[in-house]
């Protein structure tokens, strides 16, 4: 009986950590949308080809290098097919939620450095992000490995639950470094520094990417939980959708308000 419950609790664990690595894979497809619509038409088609290509070059480097970096085991994936006697869940499955963070975190770039950056120019770098970069700070957070072989963030309180700094805050600064580099959009700013709109070419298309990405988001911190077949963990999963949902209705409530009483005031 007690075998029975152990193989049920890690046939769970498995097909939660897969279930939600398929809710933040969909958030591939909200990026795609957010920037299509975003952008100007001429750009669309390479704003689409950009996030399919970025996508598929995170799951391929991480695969041969980035997580082999990032947690150890080998290159290529060497003996993730085992499982341990003490396991629960399945090796590969945390190889999908892991992999599916990096796209994520890529697709953070994409969306900085659209219609400033050449496409190729552009897949060079998601090679080094996703295999290297990516890979080397997560060592020294999720993985607790020692930075340079100094110290560990650890000894100074570092905690990521769900990748707030390992993710977002490793894309942005990846964006941030491109745009300052890049400078801004051809035709964004005028001799006199006015600046003059862009508007997007598909805002149905950006609305449903928006929501697309609101949607994604409950399997990315819902799954940061890693585990779901007790009952402690289950109610922290809802817990964590429930303050999830909360906080992007609140961001958007929060920026109507701002535009309401501030925006309009300084367009």
């Amino acid at each position: 009986m007690e075998n029975a419950i152990i193989e049920m609790q890690f046939a769970l664990d498995t097909f939660y950590f897969l279930v939600m690595g398929a809710l933040v894979m969909w958030m591939a497809a909200g990026f795609s949308m957010l920037e299509a619509g975003l952008v100007r038409s001429k750009n669309t088609t390479e704003i689409l080809t950009k996030n399919i290509g970025l996508f598929a070059i995170a799951c391929t480097t991480y695969m041969i290098y980035g997580y082999d970096l990032m947690y150890g085991g080998g290159v290529m994936l060497e003996g993730i097919e085992t499982v341990a006697k003490d396991a629960t869940y399945a090796k590969p499955s945390d190889f999908f939620f892991q992999v599916v963070f990096v796209a994520t975190a890529m697709s953070i770039v994409s969306g900085a450095v659209a219609e400033r950056m050449k496409l190729f120019s552009f897949f060079v770098f998601a090679v080094i992000f996703t295999a290297v970069i990516y890979p080397m700070e997560g060592a020294w957070t999720w993985n607790s490995e020692a930075v340079f072989g100094l110290f560990t963030l650890g000894d100074y309180g570092f905690s990521d639950f769900a990748g707030s700094g390992i993710v977002h805050m490793a894309g942005a600064a990846a964006a941030l470094a491109g745009v300052i580099v890049l400078g801004a959009r051809r035709g964004k700013y005028n001799k006199d520094g006015s600046s003059n709109a862009i508007p997007g070419a598909n805002m149905p298309m950006a609305t449903l990417g928006t929501f697309i990405l609101w949607m994604g988001w409950f399997g990315f911190n819902g799954g940061s939980v890693l585990a779901m077949a007790s009952k402690e963990s289950a109610n922290a999963v809802a817990m964590v959708f429930l303050n999830t949902n909360a906080a992007a209705a609140g961001g958007v409530i929060a920026a109507l308000y701002w535009l309401k009483f501030y925006g309009a005031k300084q367009t």
